[in-house]
């Protein structure tokens, strides 16, 4: 991967280095990331052994959709040191973006389930769903819309003020320190609180 300089995609080249080395050698265990443990996160699992974000964000650049990076691939981004094993997405879920999300998941060969654990197919329909899982050869995760119950969390707003950056030419777009921290917040499993009090470190000028 080649940065364009900015601190968040050289954490992030960073970053995918350090998961190939940590996983290098691993034997799967048959768990996946969303049985990962809540303590150690989604590096622990097998979802961690060749993960890299890049394939699919530029599958998903190239046919137009316009997704938002959250969970801890946008902590890594905003500094936080702790490694992952996953890739969750925030999108709008407008159906006129539908076409340009199933083509970016359809080209890297990506499967997707419904929040049941139910298989749907790789079509536009699929993204009518409030929240689709998917798996693809370098990255596993969640893909949702602000259509989930966000607990009162403008989720449409985050989308729009998300950060914004670039690399290997792909726009690379992830959600801005206090959306995340306040999406964490209201999770608040072991891993967000550690997670929201690395952050607070790292950005003193937050609320």
């Amino acid at each position: 991967m080649d940065a364009d300089g900015s601190p968040a995609t050289r954490r992030l080249v960073d970053a995918v280095e350090r998961i190939a080395v940590e996983t290098a050698g691993r034997t799967p265990s048959g768990v996946d990331h969303d049985h990962a443990d809540e303590e150690l996160g989604t590096i622990s699992c097998d979802d961690a052994i060749g993960f890299d974000p890049m394939p699919l964000l530029a599958a998903l650049d190239r046919h137009g959709a316009h997704v938002v990076i959250m969970g801890q691939v946008a902590g890594i981004m905003h500094g936080s040191t702790e490694l992952t094993g996953d890739l969750d997405l925030l999108w709008s879920g407008s159906d006129t973006e539908a076409d340009a999300m199933a083509g970016g998941f359809a080209e890297i060969g990506a499967r997707l389930w419904d929040d049941d654990d139910r298989p749907v197919a790789c079509e536009p329909t699929a993204f009518d769903l409030p929240k689709v899982t998917f798996r693809s050869a370098n990255a596993s995760g969640d893909c949702c819309t602000p259509a989930l119950p966000w607990r009162g969390l403008d989720v449409a707003g985050m989308i729009e003020r998300a950060d914004v950056t670039s690399l290997d030419g792909v726009a690379v777009r992830y959600l801005a320190v206090p959306d995340l921290v306040a999406m964490r917040s209201i999770v608040s499993r072991p891993k967000d609180v550690r997670r929201v009090d690395e952050l607070r470190r790292l950005h003193p000028d937050l609320a």
